[in-house]
């Protein structure tokens, strides 16, 4: 195959997830697409309709043309669309954009049509892997498929010439089970929008939390397999331990909100989901961040929760580990909220730790630069890409 670095390039992005989805995935896909036009390129999104009606193409802020199809909920998960655009149509807008390369973000229904139609037009196909489904399949009580789905996701990835993971510990799982030609794709901040400035003393009068109060908060998706069973039970035990030196803050929506709702201690303040300023204050109003998830391929609200100031007690699992880890958090066993109640304790005890490791975290994520991440990705897009031809 000849590469070309000199053409101008053109990404045609296939994704059952994007904006306005609220999702780590959604928002470093269109993240992504801003980053592709910045640097003279060109973008055409292929992704699912927000209901169930067909939508006609559309343009986010940056002017990218966003091709929607009709979608049907997941029974497995609700909150995830899943469409099967005809194939024909889809070769028929390739065609018509003539991208120099095809990058299919997820495994199913648009991104398999994607994957399909890139190997129909001999166009060069790259693949991300953002979600460990076999991970998912367990908490969902659907074990039994973790290894047909790990058959069909290396049939599907290693059908391009890249597969792009957010950090090495994922390159390791995947190589493990036969994924070939892996590079990482890590995640950076944006350390305007994450900043210990944005902590907010209305949020935490709120909260009825003064400088000798620790607010421990949970920040993401409230979904079973984020962990929300542990968080719960942690904060139970905190607040029976020591009710008066403690609040609680969780914010998130998700399947699992009902529960949260109905389990979190007497005072807990939710908060549903947050965007803007308002998530900015709550990362930088908390004292410490539980993020007791064991499927996250990366975990975007570790950076941001360090870049505001607020360290972190993760579940020791690889993705995490390879953020906080060494000295830039916490790390206690997975899936044992004994652990994690036990960690803000000591914190509690000795104040002066969590100044200690707060400053690391400020650290490493100063380093997380978006711009870094972007040259790299799109550099090595463009060694694999070619002109179109029909």
């Amino acid at each position: 195959m000849n590469h070309d670095r000199s053409t101008p390039l053109r990404l045609a992005l296939f994704t059952d997830t994007y904006t306005p989805q609220v999702n780590g995935v959604a928002r470093t896909l269109a993240r992504l697409v801003d980053a592709v036009q910045e640097r003279d390129g060109a973008v055409r999104v292929f992704t699912v309709s927000d209901d169930d009606e067909a939508v006609a193409p559309d343009a986010i802020a940056t002017n990218a043309t966003v091709d929607r199809y009709p979608g049907r909920r997941f029974w497995a998960y609700p909150q995830l669309r899943l469409a099967w655009p005809a194939r024909r149509e889809v070769r028929r807008q390739l065609e018509e954009f003539q991208p120099t390369i095809v990058h299919a973000a997820t495994e199913f229904g648009i991104g398999l049509a994607g994957r399909a139609v890139a190997r129909d037009l001999d166009v060069p196909f790259v693949s991300s892997y953002h979600t460990s489904f076999t991970a998912y399949a367990e908490h969902y009580g659907l074990g039994m498929l973790a290894e047909p789905g790990w058959h069909y996701l290396r049939w599907f990835h290693n059908g391009g010439l890249r597969t792009y993971c957010p950090t090495q510990a994922i390159i390791r799982e995947i190589e493990a089970h036969g994924f070939t030609d892996c590079r990482e794709w890590s995640r950076g901040v944006d350390a305007q929008r994450f900043n210990p400035a944005h902590r907010s003393a209305a949020l935490r009068s709120q909260l009825n939390a003064d400088d000798s109060t620790l607010v421990v908060s949970y920040i993401g998706r409230l979904g079973l397999e984020k962990g929300l069973d542990v968080v719960l039970a942690c904060m139970q035990q905190l607040h029976a331990t020591c009710p008066k030196r403690v609040r609680f803050l969780i914010v998130g929506d998700g399947p699992y909100e009902e529960t949260v709702r109905a389990s979190a201690p007497a005072g807990t303040l939710i908060t549903g989901r947050l965007d803007g300023h308002a998530l900015s204050e709550a990362f930088a109003s908390s004292d410490v961040l539980l993020f007791p998830s064991t499927t996250d391929t990366f975990g975007n609200v570790l950076l941001e929760s360090m870049a505001s100031g607020t360290p972190v007690i993760g579940a020791d699992v690889g993705p995490t580990r390879e953020q906080l880890a060494p000295d830039r958090g916490w790390l206690v066993r997975p899936g044992d909220a004994q652990a994690f109640t036990d960690t803000v304790l000591q914190l509690l005890a000795d104040p002066s730790a969590r100044m200690t490791t707060r400053a690391q975290a400020l650290a490493f994520a100063g380093s997380k630069r978006w711009d870094a991440i972007w040259d790299g990705l799109i550099d090595d897009y463009r060694t694999l890409q070619r002109p179109f031809r029909l």
